[in-house]
């Protein structure tokens, strides 16, 4: 009796026992399910995870292929794992591809980046420019003193290169022989009696005059009577001693340069002109100078002469200004600044300067074609003024260019170009990579990785590297042969 109690008792407590075990099974199946749907899925480590299915958004977008963004040159039709990095193989759609080099950036993208668009419009170009020039010399006011007869110098007046110097101021004193005898020889036969000396006198003065005895002395002579060995040579125009060709005590022959006299009161100035601006410049063009010298005062002068020859090393032509010196206020030497004045020209087409991008070999613009597509345009250039430039082919009045993070948009571009350039010799050089079944979907990494090295490295031929293959500028040596373990 006490036996069936006890195991009436023990049957009892199991039923509770399994009772309780049920219950909290139940509740622990239903927490569990109900954080798993409130906390999202941590990413799985390791393995080779199903691709995820595509976005509801992309559903109706039509897939081409998939790549590895890192190995854009390996192409597969199937989703799964890339064979050359630890990662998913991206989907490229239909409406992403084009046969441009057009770049499609993301509206956050585009406001990371900086990127500011301008509309392309008709216009007008000032014409007017200024441009540094040099006083110089006017040329054509140099006057050369020299020595008609043999002599020697006596004495100078003027002793210092660039001293002032006055029309009729005495230059240099000589001492000349042959004028000596000359003047004797008029003397004698100006105060003869013979027959005939009067007609020689008329031969004795023009004798005078091809030894180059000035004028003045010659009057001198004929109204003092009283020869004279040394002569005094006054300047003949007024100015500055430019050069001085003798020096006291010197012997001089004829034709020897005893001194240079330039003019000062109209001078030249010469200005470089850029190559860009060299139309703009034109025989009698107008034009306002300032020295900084003279801050408050104007000088006006025009353009005399355009010069036949271009700076090699700064690539300007040369344009001269004959300009009035009143004063002489303006040295040979000094800079000067030269505006000339200009009327706006039309011009169809033209874009900030900042928006073109100069490669040496073409320029470069970056179109807006809208929806977050950006397209390098190859363009042809006009005239310059200030922040503007002209287009004359390649851009339509009303489109839009880039004018800030232009530069990142065709580095861009020009690597979408270089990587479809590869595919395409991929394309005709190797086949592509046979699908699997598995997974993988074809991503054997032998197949692949030969697939996409060679596609972006060429197929490359043996060359004298021993053995080596080049391709792209890239030589790549071939990898030793295992050695025979010794047994």
């Amino acid at each position: 009796m006490t036996m069936r109690r006890i195991a009436g008792g023990g049957a009892s407590v199991l039923v509770a026992v399994v009772a309780v075990g049920a219950v909290a099974a139940i509740a622990g199946y239903w927490f569990g399910t109900r954080q798993t749907s409130m906390t999202p899925p941590l990413p799985q480590i390791g393995g080779s995870p199903a691709p995820a299915a595509p976005a509801a958004d992309a559903g109706s977008r039509k897939i081409l292929y998939w790549h590895d963004p890192m190995v854009p040159g390996a192409k597969f039709d199937k989703p799964g794992k890339s064979p050359f990095m630890d990662m998913d193989l991206v989907p490229v759609y239909a409406d992403e591809a084009s046969d441009d080099n057009s770049v499609t950036i993301s509206p956050r993208l585009v406001q990371n980046f900086g990127i500011r668009t301008v509309l392309a419009r008709e216009g007008s170009l000032d014409n007017a420019f200024s441009a540094v020039g040099v006083v110089e010399v006017d040329e054509r006011l140099i006057t050369a003193v020299q020595a008609r007869s043999p002599g020697f110098v006596e004495r100078l007046h003027v002793r210092a290169q660039y001293d002032a110097v006055v029309a009729g101021q005495p230059l240099v004193d000589l001492y000349v022989p042959d004028w000596l005898a000359a003047e004797e020889d008029y003397l004698a036969l100006r105060a003869s009696k013979q027959p005939g000396a009067s007609d020689l006198v008329d031969a004795s003065i023009e004798r005078m005059h091809q030894l180059a005895i000035p004028a003045p002395e010659i009057a001198r002579l004929e109204r003092d009577g009283k020869p004279l060995a040394r002569v005094t040579i006054p300047a003949p125009d007024s100015g500055v001693a430019w050069e001085i060709g003798a020096r006291d005590g010197q012997s001089v022959t004829p034709g020897t340069t005893l001194f240079k006299l330039a003019g000062l009161g109209t001078v030249w100035l010469t200005i470089d002109v850029p190559e860009a601006q060299a139309e703009l410049v034109r025989v009698g063009q107008p034009a306002e100078v300032r020295a900084s010298a003279y801050p408050d005062r104007v000088f006006r002068g025009s353009v005399s002469t355009l010069l036949p020859e271009v700076n090699a090393a700064t690539r300007t032509v040369r344009a001269r200004i004959e300009l009035a010196n009143p004063g002489r206020m303006l040295k040979p030497g000094m800079y000067v600044t030269v505006a000339f004045s200009g009327t706006g020209a039309k011009a169809p087409v033209v874009i900030p300067s900042e928006a073109l991008i100069r490669t040496g070999k073409r320029n470069v613009v970056i179109v807006d074609a809208g929806d977050g597509r950006f397209t390098p345009t190859v363009v042809e250039i006009g005239r310059e003024s200030g922040d503007l430039v002209e287009i004359r082919k390649g851009l339509a009045n009303g489109q839009k260019v880039v004018v800030s993070g232009q530069f990142l948009v065709d580095s861009e571009s020009s690597l979408k170009s270089a990587l479809a350039r590869l595919e395409a010799r991929a394309d005709t050089g190797i086949p592509p990579a046979a699908p699997a079944s598995d997974t993988m979907a074809g991503h054997s990494p032998e197949t692949s990785n030969q697939s996409g090295m060679q596609g972006a490295l060429g197929s490359g031929q043996p060359d004298d590297m021993h053995g080596a293959r080049s391709a792209g500028g890239m030589v790549m040596p071939a990898a030793p042969a295992p050695r025979a373990k010794k047994k």
